[in-house]
């Protein structure tokens, strides 16, 4: 049994009968006195993908569902979607692009730390790791001279992901990016 208080990003709760993962949790602590803390929380239905948002109480109670983390490895994939394999017993499975779509964008060959969620023999998503390596394809030249702001500049990753990394980042370059953000960590 959680309660909403205790809930974090990945935790999966039942609601309505349905296993959902935390996706975001925000707290608004309200100025008045006597009022409780509110939680936001973004959910995301692990069978039918559909996000769901709710405020809650801190005590508000959640029934924990029943699944399973294991180990997986990416193989490859297409358009379409990617073929994963479990490294508990080697078996393969392949799910869509459209079940990925939060995913999508951070999936490399050579991905450590990736886990699939599964219940009932089925897998129903996946579980990124916090921090990815990703190598820079395209980017604006560096700029010569040094300024005093940190500016940044749009660079293209591997995967076709978009974020903003510092003016002297160049092509080739590996960096480490946030999966819960989508956003520049550092320099690898």
């Amino acid at each position: 049994m959680f309660r909403a208080s205790d809930l974090k990003k990945g935790d999966v709760v039942k609601i309505d009968g349905d296993p959902h993962i935390v996706e975001n949790v925000s707290v608004q602590k309200p100025s008045a006195r006597g009022a409780g803390s509110l939680y936001k929380i973004r959910f995301r239905n692990l069978i039918t993908k559909r996000k769901v948002d709710q405020s809650l109480r801190g005590d508000d109670p959640f029934d924990e569902a029943d699944f399973e983390r294991r180990p997986i490895q990416y193989l490859y994939g297409d358009d379409s979607g990617i073929t994963f394999m479990d490294l508990h017993d080697f078996s393969q499975f392949t799910l869509a692009k459209e079940d990925l779509e939060d995913e999508w964008p951070y999936l490399t060959e050579g991905i450590e730390g990736l886990l699939s969620i599964s219940t009932e023999g089925r897998v129903l998503g996946l579980e990124l790791p916090s921090f990815i390596p990703m190598t820079i394809i395209e980017t604006r030249p560096s700029m010569k001279g040094g300024s005093v702001t940190a500016r940044t500049k749009p660079a293209t990753l591997s995967t076709g992901l978009v974020v903003q990394v510092p003016e002297y980042m160049s092509a080739g370059e590996i960096i480490k990016v946030d999966t819960r953000t989508g956003q520049y960590v550092s320099k690898v």
